[in-house]
């Protein structure tokens, strides 16, 4: 249970550091590293959001009241879907191929953690 508490604590802190970022700078004078902290807390943030989300549907769904490792994975893979949709808009290359291309490796990924761990 205490693991819960540190992602919510870091998505919370996450988030303000997202929206501090969105209202005092603009992407041209923030430099390479302040896109690298963007996407960072980004990622941060939906890893909180889907390990919430997730831990509803396990509640729900498995009559179980704490995430396992596993979950814990698969809601990292899945938090990184949403950075790469956004990192594809970035350079102007979204389309039905690119977002079946990211959704084919999220679920090779998912793949791989459910055979490895």
């Amino acid at each position: 249970m205490k693991h819960n508490r540190i992602i919510y604590i870091v998505g919370i802190v996450g988030l303000a550091t997202l929206i501090l970022m969105l209202t005092i700078t603009s992407p041209t004078g923030i430099g390479p590293l302040g896109v690298l902290l963007f996407f960072t807390t980004l990622y941060l943030v939906f890893f909180c959001v889907i390990s919430l989300l997730l831990q509803a549907f396990v509640r729900l769904a498995f009559k179980r009241k704490m995430l396992k490792k596993k979950d814990y994975l698969y809601s990292a893979v899945l938090a990184f879907g949403p950075i790469m949709l956004l990192t594809a808009r970035s350079f102007g290359a979204i389309s039905l191929w690119t977002v079946a291309l990211i959704i084919i490796f999220l679920s090779l990924a998912e793949f791989l953690v459910y055979k490895r761990i």
